[in-house]
């Protein structure tokens, strides 16, 4: 199996709490980037979305935290999408430390919504790779 998609991020400063450790909340951004990352690394962009009238809908959110991040901390994201049946799929997305060091791992149910008839599309999958010019990053 290939490495999943990454995108490297640098822990800012101004995204610290009192604790001087990343503030909770940064890492539910930092997860979206690697989302977006990816999905324009696979040709998809928000205006190709908005022109289908479709658009990524995080429906649950699971952040396991294992380390502290700290300013100046580079990390990478990773982020790899998992397929079901229905109409919703599972991202699975780790933050790791250039040493190797796990920091959090964050799953989130997702789906694909209509935006005409605000509805989560069938087959989110097959609707997703036929917006895609390199389905690599989804691993399709």
């Amino acid at each position: 199996m290939a490495e999943p998609f990454s995108v490297p991020v640098t822990v800012r400063g101004y995204e610290t709490d009192v604790q001087g450790h990343l503030n909770q909340s940064v890492y539910l951004q930092y997860a979206e980037h690697g989302r977006w990352s990816l999905l324009h690394a696979s040709g998809i962009s928000q205006a190709t979305l908005a022109e289908r009238r479709v658009g990524p809908v995080v429906l649950e959110t699971t952040i396991r935290y294992w380390r502290e991040l700290l300013a100046g901390d580079e990390v990478e994201v990773t982020c790899a999408f998992v397929w079901g049946e229905g109409r919703s799929f599972r991202v699975e997305q780790t933050i790791r430390k250039t040493d190797g060091t796990v920091a959090a791992e964050i799953t989130a149910v997702c789906g694909l919504m209509d935006l005409t008839e605000r509805r989560l599309v069938s087959g989110p999958r097959e609707a997703l790779k036929s917006l895609a010019t390199d389905t690599g990053p989804f691993e399709l």
